[in-house]
């Protein structure tokens, strides 16, 4: 992918994210290498252009480090299906623990492979409800969720007393876990050149 240029990268994902470590380039590249195989074999993604996979995963994931000031902490990445937004956040961040939590044993293998060189990720093969131990996150995300009410039941027990749900989610969606009550949700943020997607945070009522 060496026509895949450092500055081409860099450009894509200015709208989200400001790229200040060279090497989070070089991971982007191994990671869309891996993707692109493995997609050939188990279905991740619909998206096979490497310039719309940085657009549109990449920068989407990034854009909640950026927009929502997440710096360092636990984080559990729920459904996490080809890593978003779990593995950029870690990539981009070394101060962030990730634990991707993905029931689908293909998807937690590739999973696997592809954070194998970042010691801050932990790839859980189950369910939300299956977690065992007393662990809390300080950041609970999802970006593609069927069911919002379990998950956000789950996380009032495994936030932290400061934690918080970052949701990525459709206009009508945000719209109504917004009026979820027994949360506190900050006002919804829209994702940078898309017209209905947004991401929004919350953290429950003590």
């Amino acid at each position: 992918m060496k026509e895949f240029s450092s500055a081409y990268i860099t450009s894509l994902l200015a709208p989200y994210y400001s790229v200040e470590d060279e090497s989070l380039i070089e991971r982007i590249r191994v990671y869309i290498s891996v993707l692109l195989n493995w997609n050939e074999k188990i279905s991740l993604t619909k998206i096979t252009d490497p310039g719309e996979i940085v657009r549109f995963h990449f920068g989407e994931s990034l854009f909640a480090a950026s927009s929502l000031k997440i710096r360092n902490g636990r984080l559990a990445d729920v459904g996490s299906g080809a890593g978003f937004p779990g593995l950029p956040l870690a990539m981009a961040l070394p101060g962030v623990r990730a634990t991707l939590i993905e029931s689908n044993a293909k998807k937690a293998a590739f999973l696997s492979e592809a954070s194998r060189q970042l010691s801050n990720v932990t790839v859980l093969r189950s369910r939300m409800e299956e977690m065992k131990g007393p662990e809390a996150f300080d950041y609970i995300c999802a970006r593609a969720v069927g069911t919002h009410a379990s998950l956000i039941r789950w996380s009032q027990e495994k936030l932290t007393s400061k934690g918080r749900l970052v949701l990525f989610l459709g206009e009508e969606d945000a719209q109504a876990v917004s009026e979820i009550s027994r949360w506190n949700w900050t006002p919804r943020i829209k994702i940078p050149n898309s017209s209905r997607r947004f991401i929004l945070s919350g953290s429950p009522v003590r």
